[in-house]
């Protein structure tokens, strides 16, 4: 295996010489030529796939084979957004039905309210700290790269639907359901988890003999969810393939040219958040970091190459579980953090919020940009129910505080990439919340050994 990734590095190294050369007309390769040589370089990479025999290492290699297919043939890859379209239905379809088996087991099965309560609390004020560091961070990051000042405002094209200000009232309606099926239908992990709460603890005051065949099925679902998502996996790398292909191939390379300052602030702005926040917070909750990157590494990959938190929920969930984590916690902690800790998306909010100023040639003060990070504290915890999420949430800030619209035209174009960035970020942040409060809660298997054997039935090919 270890050879198959050293002939990589060569064919890579001889590839990159002769697109040097070429571009200096030392060299006079036709560019078919040096289509099929990108191709020759990626083989040991499929070779390295079929010795390694894990899907986490063919998601990996299927990024890097989706971005130099859109790039080689955009005409085709234009159309496999479908297969990343399908993966997504297929994981929408697991989520509801898999937070609600799990969910009812881990507090009907153990019937303590009064830890029910308890996690909740320690969940929401660990999501209030962490996300408030998050904006700090973005606000702290724009305002040292000043990435908008001087940019050109485009003066046309579509922005998306701003939605109208959701007040307080309207937010916590949202938490609640109105309509269970329409909650599933719609994606609203919040309000299916609401429901699954109030129905757990309803389970919980009814008799033995009442409870323990609701129990049972809710088991056997949430099991048989675990299956269903093994066998949806394998499709991942195919649709994290699709899903670079069409972004190359719609937004093209130039957008790294054009936005590359912007992109470079928010991606060096998310790893200083994981380096300056989440591993402390290790260090502090006695986390391991080596073990929880390992278990959170498939996660993370899968968000970031589909750029959807949802298709990362159910190996997340499994993957926490096997790292140490209750499942009575895990299955609380997760589908609530993405209402609540959405660390990447906040960070992104707060710094594209500024940027629109910048670009928009408004100077706003530090008391100004503080209102405006309070404001983001409240709305951003709506990104979950709103469609285009992060996006159009900047549209109603942008909005609010009286900012030009058209800026956010430029963040359109490179859009996807940053998507694939903050939602690796949130899923890699509430990974943490769940270990933190199974740690908060003395719950932390620290014996557990994430691993091959780690999962019973575990996903193919993890080692």
């Amino acid at each position: 295996m270890k050879r198959s990734l050293l002939w990589f590095i060569a064919a890579a190294s001889i590839t990159a010489v002769l697109h040097f050369t070429n571009d200096y007309a030392i060299t006079n390769l036709s560019p078919l030529t040096l289509i099929i040589l990108r191709w020759i370089t990626l083989t040991p990479l499929f070779v390295f796939g079929i010795q390694k025999k894990s899907v986490t290492t063919w998601i990996l290699i299927m990024l890097i084979a989706g971005f130099e297919f859109g790039y080689d043939f955009k005409n085709i890859a234009i159309n496999l957004k479908i297969l990343s379209e399908i993966f997504l239905l297929l994981i929408k379809a697991i989520i509801a039905p898999l937070i609600f088996g799990t969910l009812v087991t881990g507090i009907a099965g153990h019937p303590d309210l009064k830890q029910v309560g308890r996690m909740g609390l320690k969940a929401i004020i660990y999501f209030e700290i962490v996300t408030t560091f998050a904006l700090i961070i973005g606000l702290t990051a724009i305002n040292i790269s000043k990435a908008g000042v001087g940019v050109a405002i485009p003066q046309s094209g579509t922005l998306p639907e701003i939605p109208k200000p959701q007040t307080v009232h309207d937010l916590i309606l949202h938490i609640f359901p109105e309509n269970i099926a329409r909650s599933v239908a719609e994606g609203q992990v919040l309000q299916v988890v609401v429901f699954t709460i109030l129905f757990a603890i309803g389970l919980s005051m009814v008799s033995e003999a009442k409870r323990r065949p609701m129990l049972a099925f809710c088991e056997s679902l949430s099991e048989t969810m675990f299956k269903f998502t093994n066998i949806v996996m394998y499709f991942a790398p195919f649709a994290v393939f699709g899903a670079v292909s069409y972004t190359v191939a719609e937004f093209g390379t130039g957008i790294f040219a054009n936005l590359l300052k912007l992109l470079l602030t928010l991606y060096v702005a998310l790893i200083s958040f994981i380096v300056l926040v989440l591993i402390p917070v290790m260090l502090l909750f006695r986390i391991p970091i080596k073990k929880f990157f390992k278990a959170v590494s498939e996660p993370f990959i899968i968000a970031f190459g589909t750029a959807s938190s949802e298709s990362a929920l159910p190996i997340a969930m499994e993957n926490m579980e096997a790292f140490g984590v209750p499942r009575k916690i895990v299955s609380f902690v997760l589908p609530t953090g993405y209402s609540f800790n959405l660390d990447g998306s906040t960070l992104y909010l707060a710094l594209a919020s500024i940027f629109v100023a910048q670009a928009g040639n408004i100077h706003m003060s530090i008391g100004e940009q503080i209102v405006m990070l309070l404001t983001l504290m409240l709305t951003s915890k709506g990104v979950a129910g709103v469609p285009r999420a992060s996006l159009v949430i900047l549209s109603g800030t942008v909005a609010s505080f009286g900012l030009p619209a058209a800026p956010i035209l430029l963040i359109l174009g490179i859009d996807a990439l940053m998507d694939m960035a903050r939602t690796s970020v949130n899923v890699f942040g509430n990974c943490l919340a769940s270990a933190v409060v199974a740690r908060w809660e003395g719950e932390l298997d620290d014996k557990a050994k994430f691993g091959k054997q780690a999962i019973d039935g575990n996903l193919p090919g993890r080692k």
